[in-house]
């Protein structure tokens, strides 16, 4: 009895959470946001500002009262990005046998970035992003087990996430005598971020079923645990009086190899993941490539392009230690941005086409030591939801 009563308080209290949560988010979004997403592969949302943002983020305004020409000092955006990963890929076959058996994993992420950049000069600008994030993942075979019929039983997590502090420089300014321009970036990720979340996992014992608290999966970990440095490059080229191109790249670099976290789930490891080095978590690296065209029609911009996000299986500084399921989604990614003085609303919906679970380091070693190949899933989400709004002070 007194096991049931501590299950159903943690369950009010999972539900308050989630309440004020989303009442965080509605009032948020009343003032000022843009949402974004992934799947069981941790790609989290530090990346990929709109370069149309950039391209006007130094744009003259009349002030009325001195009649003179001011440049914007502060750029102002709050963003949400929205989520459901479900579907099983291993390498890139679907499993669709998963979501017919009952047995796929779904991860439902919210995220909502606060990002403040502010002009030093003509050429350079400090910029902060300051995440934060609802997580919950539903699964089978991290409690009683795969087996169909069994109760499934999810996971939470929330908080502040790893904060990013970037500098800008523009290598081709957005002179009124020229049609395009290029920003380039540099930045430090903060491990500021929960790394080592805990929450309740579920096990059988005979024919009981026990509790026992332990690290949440890594997908919904608000943070990665290690320091990072980011890189970035933004460009806007003016085609015509209404055609315009875009593109985006953006990659985190993490030095570190784990950050000691446990996959065991409160339990011990086995000693295959140890020999594998899967027993821990991994701080990897992460990239982001988004190319396009926009269409302007009065205060509206359509645009519509293609956005490449991935987890490699291997880093590129520092080692591959510790798991992690690398991963990559090719999507095309249609948008809407709507100006009105210094306000910009946008929204864009990136659409999955192609996504693969290629082979992680573990799986590597694993492959090598048995000569048999090895390779994990992981779920993706078949779309995601990036709503949001800038504005120029």
């Amino acid at each position: 009895m007194h096991a049931l009563y501590h299950q159903n308080t943690l369950k009010i209290e999972k539900m308050n959470l989630r309440v004020k949560f989303l009442l965080f988010i509605i009032a948020s979004l009343t003032i000022q946001t843009e949402l974004k997403a992934q799947g069981c592969v941790a790609i989290r949302t530090v990346g990929g500002l709109n370069t149309m943002e950039h391209s006007m983020m130094h744009s003259m305004i009349e002030d009325s009262n001195t009649k003179k020409k001011q440049v914007p000092l502060w750029d102002l955006n709050i963003s949400g990005r929205y989520f459901k990963s479900y579907k099983h890929f291993n390498g890139t076959d679907e499993q669709t046998q998963r979501v017919t058996d009952g047995t796929d994993v779904r991860n439902f992420s919210r995220t909502l970035d606060i990002s403040l950049v502010r002009k030093i000069n003509v050429q350079w600008s400090l910029g902060i992003d300051l995440p934060f994030v609802y997580n919950e993942r539903s699964s089978l075979y991290e409690h009683v087990g795969s087996a169909v019929g069994n109760p499934r039983f999810s996971t939470y997590s929330q908080g502040i996430g790893d904060i990013r502090i970037t500098a800008y420089k523009w290598l081709v300014a957005p002179e009124a005598s020229k049609k395009g321009n290029l920003l380039a970036g540099i930045g430090l990720k903060l491990p500021t971020g929960n790394y080592k979340a805990e929450d309740i996992f579920h096990y059988k014992l005979g024919t009981a079923i026990l509790t026992r608290t332990g690290p949440v999966d890594q997908s919904i970990q608000p943070g990665d645990g290690g320091w990072g440095v980011t890189l970035e490059l933004n460009g806007f080229r003016q085609l015509n009086n209404t055609l315009s191109a875009y593109g985006n790249v953006y990659y985190l670099i993490n030095p570190q190899g784990n950050n000691g976290v446990s996959t065991a789930r409160g339990g011990v490891a086995s000693a295959a993941a140890i020999k594998y080095t899967s027993d821990v978590m991994s701080v990897p690296d992460q990239y982001l490539l988004r190319a396009g065209t926009n269409w302007t029609f009065n205060a509206f911009t359509f645009s519509l392009g293609a956005r490449y996000e991935c987890i490699p299986a291997k880093d590129l500084v520092g080692d591959n230690t510790g798991f992690r399921r690398p991963g990559n989604v090719l999507a095309v990614e249609p948008g809407a941005n709507y100006s009105f003085k210094n306000f910009n609303f946008y929204l864009y919906i990136p659409v999955a086409v192609r996504r693969e679970r290629p082979q992680s380091y573990p799986d590597i070693l694993k492959t090598i030591d048995t000569n048999v190949f090895s390779r994990g899933d992981a779920a993706f989400a078949d779309y995601s939801l990036n709503i949001g709004l800038g504005y120029k002070f």
